[in-house]
């Protein structure tokens, strides 16, 4: 137990959980992890370095040794072993890996130290998808942010153009029902709210609203 505060914010893919646990954390001053962040790079990094996924030890120790850094030059830019990696982790190919390498159980425990150094004061606010329920479970506030597929799809692919990355919405569809469905089924720590997480339906609701609505279930809990 520590008594830093912390804002676990974990959801599906395209939920906005990562846009908003950030702007979150800007409004009070926290830390922000994007845990998401940390399997794209491992995922890219194994790609790389061509590892066999099946290869789980060797994908762990790849874990432990890579050097990873967020830099605050820029919103969102991240240097693996020295290599601006931003917009490679963001792409369809850097979200795929990331959902392989998250279902190893040699790699998710060799990332969850990292995590946990995340957690300084003030605070921390951190999006992910096991958050809540593996990685920080006394968060102060724990969120589940979901929004209907179609609509996440929608937000992913005008992510992915504004970007200037190549999308194809169909695809983008197709990928997301089966990460969907690989996240909610895998053995080890899957996609699932946690007992006492807050769920929030985005679906029809602007950025601002829910960050505000965020921000002010957290007041409550800490008033």
């Amino acid at each position: 137990m520590s008594d830093i505060p912390v804002i676990a914010i974990d959801g599906p893919s395209g939920s906005g959980k990562g846009t908003i646990a950030g702007m979150v954390a800007n409004r009070l001053g926290f830390v922000f992890l994007d845990s998401g962040a940390l399997y794209r790079i491992l995922g890219i990094a194994a790609h790389k370095a061509n590892l066999e996924l099946e290869n789980h030890s060797q994908v762990a120790h790849l874990a432990r040794t890579l050097e990873i850094e967020f830099c605050s030059d820029g919103p969102g830019t991240i240097l693996l072993n020295g290599e601006n990696v931003s917009k490679e982790i963001r792409t369809d190919l850097g979200s795929d890996l990331a959902s392989l390498v998250g279902s190893i159980p040699e790699a998710r425990e060799a990332l969850h130290e990292r995590q946990l150094q995340f957690r300084k004061s003030p605070g921390l606010v951190a999006d992910g998808r096991d958050m809540g329920t593996v990685v920080f479970p006394d968060a102060t506030l724990k969120i589940f942010l979901t929004a209907i597929v179609s609509e996440r799809a929608q937000r992913r692919y005008k992510q992915l153009i504004d970007k200037g990355i190549d999308a194809n919405l169909p695809d983008l569809l197709r990928d997301l029902k089966e990460r969907d469905k690989r996240d909610t089924e895998r053995p080890v720590s899957p996609l699932n709210p946690a007992e006492d997480a807050v769920i929030l339906d985005s679906t029809d609701l602007t950025i601002e609203q829910v960050v505000e609505q965020i921000l002010e279930l957290f007041a409550a809990e800490t008033s």
